[in-house]
């Protein structure tokens, strides 16, 4: 168990760093005014090369935004979890401790979300509904690859049935590969945003795995002493 959790936590921190690497190096290497209105974009060269490769696909981007919301029914769906153990169990102490630490997952996600709708680093490569947006990280990227495998997650801790534990499993690795190749191929993201998503959800997915590792060795050791 204490493996599994280093090796959680190292993935997380390399993830989280490689992140904050790619984010430094997209503000000084080949920032050109490659954008719409002028705005300025890191590798410049390749994410020009990426969008000409691509083409801008209005209806690709349609879809993989209505689909977004299956990640946010997710959340809720969980929210739900969490609520009705509250409810019969009567106190937050008694609630599954992966379910708390998933609360607490998701709200740093958002909360990265709205750092860098703030604090914009990239501006998309079109404009939406004739105005700019922030672009970087892709926030449905982010959104899909930080909550979908949390799914897999808590039906394989969860779930008897392999079966089921295999259906979630399939759903969960086609549905991301599609979100995150459609956002891709939709045009409305630099590739270098997506990259950046990638890199950020990675890093706070293996982190909330190795919470969930701690807590899970934590119990163990308090149920031997009982």
């Amino acid at each position: 168990m204490k493996r599994n959790e280093m090796t959680h936590l190292r993935a997380g921190a390399g993830f989280l760093m490689a992140f904050l690497l790619w984010t430094a190096l997209i503000r000084c290497v080949d920032v050109q005014a490659a954008g719409p209105l002028g705005t300025k974009v890191g590798f410049a060269a390749f994410n020009l090369w990426f969008q000409r490769l691509t083409g801008v696909h209005r209806t690709i981007y349609t879809i993989t935004d209505w689909l977004g919301f299956v990640p946010i029914a997710v959340c809720l769906g969980f929210g739900m979890v969490g609520a009705v153990q509250l409810i019969r169990r009567r106190h937050l102490r008694r609630v599954d401790p992966d379910i708390l630490l998933l609360g607490l997952y998701y709200f740093l996600v958002i909360l990265a979300y709205l750092v860098f709708e703030m604090i914009p680093i990239n501006y998309r490569p079109v404009l939406i509904g004739g105005a700019l947006e922030a672009s970087y990280p892709s926030s449905t990227t982010l959104l899909v690859l930080s909550v979908m495998p949390t799914l897999k997650l808590q039906i394989d801790r969860r779930a008897a049935k392999p079966r089921l534990r295999t259906v979630t499993c399939v759903f969960v690795i086609a549905f991301s590969a599609f979100m995150v190749i459609g956002r891709a191929f939709s045009g409305v993201h630099w590739a270098t945003d997506i990259i950046g998503a990638i890199f950020l959800s990675m890093g706070l997915l293996w982190l909330y795995r190795y919470a969930v590792d701690a807590a899970d060795r934590r119990r163990e050791v308090a149920d031997g002493i009982q």
